[in-house]
């Protein structure tokens, strides 16, 4: 299998390709939607009342592609639940709208069958990103007040497969 590209790639802020037509039923976006590697926005229990909040915030706008996502949502919940348990809540905030697409061009011996080169470069569907704008909230985090400092550690995790430096805000 192909490794995906590095992220600078997909990093810039830019409209999605959309067919706009007259006919209403005609406006769509080509290709279809990849499958969602994020597995679950909401872990722990939601239905608890905790007396801390604590949330990750961007410091930049930019694209996050889903498995970014998913890697910091995996690593965080890992800490919360070995220490805490059931007894705390997680959500994911953002959604990866955004689909990504490449013209794939294959280079060596053979590769003029395979791609028309930049005739109808169009892309392929390779996955779908989230954009996100200064300041906006990636990660919410609810639990006892007694536990902060392992909020702090759970969504500095998170912080560190982000592609963008974050900021950890504490509400009462």
């Amino acid at each position: 299998m192909a490794r995906i590209r590095k992220f600078v790639a997909y990093q810039r802020l830019e409209r999605p390709y959309t067919r706009i037509s007259k006919y209403n039923k005609k406006n769509f976006v080509r290709g279809g939607y990849p499958h969602l590697k994020i597995t679950k926005f909401e872990m722990g229990d939601p239905r608890a009342k905790f007396d801390t909040i604590l949330t990750l915030h961007t410091l930049r706008s930019m694209q996050i592609r889903q498995n970014a996502l998913e890697s910091a949502r995996t690593t965080s919940n890992r800490v919360l639940e070995k220490v805490l348990g059931k007894n705390y809540f997680i959500k994911l905030l953002v959604y990866p709208f955004h689909v990504l697409r490449e013209n794939p061009l294959a280079a060596g011996a053979g590769a003029d069958r395979m791609s028309t080169g930049m005739q109808k470069a169009f892309g392929k569907v390779i996955g779908s990103a989230a954009q996100i704008t200064v300041g906006q909230a990636l990660f919410e985090v609810r639990l006892p007040a007694q536990h902060v400092k392992l909020g702090q550690e759970a969504l500095r995790r998170a912080a560190t497969k982000m592609p963008c430096s974050c900021k950890i805000k504490i509400l009462q």
